[in-house]
């Protein structure tokens, strides 16, 4: 399992030069953001750590996810990943949060169907929130890795834009 090389380089370089901070709150794709910030080069510098929160009660502890929302939704829905982006930030200190929560097995709560929800917040503001769907026959671990990989792509455009503005 490995993600690309430059993808990786690229965002380590952008938040070095930025001197920005990130952390992950993810769900679905159980660490795989976390194992992915930790590869790369000089982590330690602008990563600050992550929380894999699988089900509603730690949602709910180390969140801080509404219980009765999360209720409704299975935890999956636009808010609870705009909440995770945000209060993973906070409670890490971090200019940057991630979040992601979804489905990589097709279940009855998806509608048997495989699809995440993914947030960042930037300076405690949510500047994305998309919903990424795949086919329902996609092998759970091939979900997670294809849900990672497009967050770090759609990562890196958020940062290009905003180094842009600046």
């Amino acid at each position: 399992m490995e993600f690309q090389k430059n993808l990786l380089d690229y965002i380590s370089h952008s938040l070095l030069t930025t001197n920005e901070t990130i952390s992950v709150a993810e769900s679905v794709t159980s660490g795989f953001l976390q194992l992915a910030f930790s590869q790369m080069p000089n982590a330690s510098l602008f990563y600050n750590g992550g929380v894999t929160a699988y089900n509603l009660s730690e949602k709910v502890k180390l969140l801080n996810i509404d219980k009765e929302q999360g209720l409704e939704c299975d935890c999956v829905s636009p808010a609870i990943t705009e909440d995770m982006a945000i209060n993973i930030a906070k409670l890490f200190e971090t200019d940057w949060g991630i979040s992601v929560t979804g489905y990589c097995t097709p279940i009855r709560h998806s509608s048997y169907k495989l699809f995440c929800f993914f947030s960042f917040a930037y300076k405690n503001e949510i500047i994305l929130t998309k919903k990424l769907e795949l086919h329902p026959k996609t092998p759970s671990i091939n979900a997670q890795l294809y849900y990672t990989e497009f967050i770090l792509g759609c990562f890196k455009s958020e940062i290009n834009k905003l180094l842009t503005l600046k």
